[in-house]
């Protein structure tokens, strides 16, 4: 059989044409819209595979209204030899697990995943930029029972298997899968082609293939907002709360520096306390009933992820929001962690003096590095046994690929990338209902311009927390708990895909999540590849400080530095005590990385850019003259305002 590959795309609103809708929620309706970021360096991927197997079929696919139409014929003139468009009044609404639901089903009415040995690839974006959830390729390839891998840079089909490089926390590692499986990629790979005259000329004369869900055979019954397990329930504007910044003065560099020096040393700007009214309680509904929806869940389940031996930072985070959330539900509500691993029972200690009331541990040799298939199976078989009602997970590149498989394993929803959690309730006034406890799971999105609430009404009630985004909880090695092993069921099956190599280098996320200075540069500070933001690091640490260096997006895009050094929507988030960002334009993908530092150092050439709006003192001038003079005064003394302990 000839190989097939597959590309998902979406057609996704330009976020600055977003506007609130009456009821709270975002109305896209008139907004501009573009191919998907992401999904376009997917098709690319695709048009490569193509090259090096000029036999192999190209389609590619969407859901959404018919205006995608104009997008597909774009994938069509790029070389894509197919397209087909899932497109239903039905489906609007629908989460992540519903689209995914939607997306595997039309696949399979394709004539794929009928559990045969199929030749084929499934392509797509790492996530979408309207919802950056990087949810629905895990969904995909659980509901059609694929293997899968997330976050990659370049992909080659060699002697029947894909083998690819993939993105992780601090380094990457290259995988070996076989076919059919689902790939997702990061923008950090081949950059799209544009498309050709003759390609142009052909997709304008080729059919668009469109389907509603009666010609797939998709019942409505888990498809759109009512059969969606999760439902957006508010979203509110984000406001910064940071003061106007201090700016430096002076007509040389020294002057600049030195301007820049006294602002430190004499403090920030005062915020101005608005008098604001105080919030109207809102009043319970009489005669309403009171649902508990969790038809005996109980507990939180939390996942430990070990990288390199040891609990991932993010991990321990996640202990915090979920000994909160205990509290908040009573009741004895217990939290347990998963621990999965090789020779990792001494970790469980560790984990039940952070917070854990009981630690279960599955000790497998072939388990020493995370792989998907495997921990999803072993999470589904957890959950059975333990039957929590909310799980939680750190949103790093494993978390954000495995809880989504979980959750259609369970058939649930997922909430992405969350900042808070708590326990709330929700009132359905059309039913008189009203369902409580729930997990109100907070997430940035539209660009960080908005803050949704989520609310799932499937147990467990999965979440993913943006790792930076809570503190670690102080241990105390003298709390008890319980310590649980648990020997799962492995089948062959679910370890198919191999990882062939994995290098992780120094310096990646967990020095930038406990650094006290971190020096970030930017798209403006490229000329000398941040060699001189390197050198200003290296000379805080020269002076006792625990000093790191970093990066924005578009310098990883452009291949200057690794992805482990990325801060922003799509990178790391970190709470120095210090942020320096140089030639950093300030986009609020970026903000939203470090926007919780103690103080703000903005240092640009452009006076207008928005960092500035989004900083505690600043300075305006080329870096390549600025910090020369910065380095010289830090290696004669100044340190920020820090001790050095």
């Amino acid at each position: 059989m000839a190989l097939t590959i597959i590309s998902l795309m979406k057609q996704v609103p330009l976020p600055s044409e977003m506007r609130m809708g009456d009821d709270g929620l975002m109305d896209r309706t008139k907004a501009k819209s573009i191919i998907n970021i992401d999904c376009s360096y997917a098709l690319e991927a695709g048009l490569q595979m193509k090259n090096e197997n000029p036999e192999a079929k190209l389609i590619v696919c969407s859901m959404g209204p018919p205006s995608f139409e104009e997008s597909l014929k774009k994938a069509l003139s790029m070389g894509y030899d197919e397209a087909y468009l899932l497109s239903d009044r039905r489906l609007g609404g629908s989460d992540t697990f519903a689209t995914g639901l939607a997306i595997s089903t039309m696949l399979r009415h394709l004539g794929f995943g009928k559990g045969l040995n199929e030749d084929f690839i499934i392509v797509a974006g790492r996530q979408t930029s309207d919802g950056d959830t990087a949810h629905v390729p895990s969904q995909v390839a659980e509901n059609l029972h694929i293997p899968q891998a997330t976050f990659i840079e370049t992909a080659d089909l060699i002697d029947g298997h894909i083998e690819a490089k993939r993105i992780i926390e601090g380094g990457y590692q290259i995988m070996k899968l076989p076919l059919p499986c689902t790939l997702s990629f990061t923008p950090t790979g081949i950059p799209p082609r544009r498309p050709t005259l003759s390609g142009a000329v052909r997709a304008r004369h080729s059919e668009i293939t469109m389907f509603n869900i009666d010609d797939i055979n998709l019942s409505d019954e888990n498809i759109g907002l009512s059969g969606s397990p999760t439902i957006v329930a508010k979203v509110t504007n984000i406001k910064s709360e940071r003061a106007p910044v201090k700016m430096a003065e002076g007509h040389n560099e020294i002057e600049l520096i030195d301007s820049l020096i006294d602002n430190i040393k004499s403090g920030k700007n005062s915020l101005e306390v608005k008098e604001t009214k105080a919030k109207k309680v809102k009043k319970r509904p009489e005669g309403f009933e009171e649902v508990d929806f969790r038809n005996g869940a109980k507990g939180i389940l939390t996942w430990a992820e070990v990288v390199k031996g040891e609990i991932s930072r993010p991990s321990l985070e996640l202990l915090t929001p979920a000994r909160h959330l205990a509290q908040q539900l009573g009741n004895d509500t217990k939290v347990m962690t998963l621990l999965i691993g090789k020779d990792i029972g001494q970790l469980a200690k560790e984990l039940i003096a952070h917070g854990s009331d009981e630690v279960i541990v599955v000790d497998d040799e072939r388990l020493e590095e995370y792989r998907i298939l495997p921990f999803a199976s072993i999470f589904e078989q957890v959950i059975k046994d333990k039957n929590p009602e909310i799980a939680l997970f750190s949103a790093t590149t494993a978390g954000r690929e495995l809880a989504p498989r979980i959750a259609v394993k369970v058939k649930g929803g997922v909430t992405a990338d969350c900042t808070a959690l708590e326990i709330g309730e929700h009132i359905n006034r059309k039913t008189k209902k009203i369902f409580a406890p729930i997990l109100e799971s907070k997430r940035p999105t539209y660009g960080e311009s908005k803050l949704a609430t989520i609310l799932g009404f499937v147990c467990p009630q999965i979440s993913t927390a943006r790792a930076g985004t809570f503190e670690v909880p102080t241990p105390d090695n003298n709390r008890e708990g319980i310590i649980t092993p648990f020997s799962p069921q492995l089948g062959k099956d679910v370890f198919v895909s191999e990882i062939i190599q994995t290098v992780i280098g120094e310096g990646g996320l967990q020095n930038l999540f406990n650094a006290d200075i971190i020096v970030a540069g930017g798209r403006g500070a490229v000329v000398d590849n941040l060699q001189l933001v390197q050198d200003l690091a290296e000379a805080l640490k020269e002076q006792g400080i625990n000093a790191e260096w970093a990066c924005s997006r578009p310098v990883v895009d452009e291949g200057i530095t690794e992805y482990a050094r990325q801060i922003g929507q799509t990178g790391k988030t970190v709470r120095p005590k210090v942020y320096i960002a140089v030639g950093v334009s300030g986009a609020v993908q970026h903000i939203a990385g470090m926007k919780e530092s103690d103080t703000i150092v903005a240092i640009n050439h452009n006076i207008k850019d928005p960092i500035f709006a989004n900083a505690d003192f600043g300075l305006v001038g080329e870096y390549e003259d600025i910090l020369p003079v910065l380095i010289d005064k830090v290696k004669n003394g100044f340190k920020f305002g820090l001790e050095v302990k």
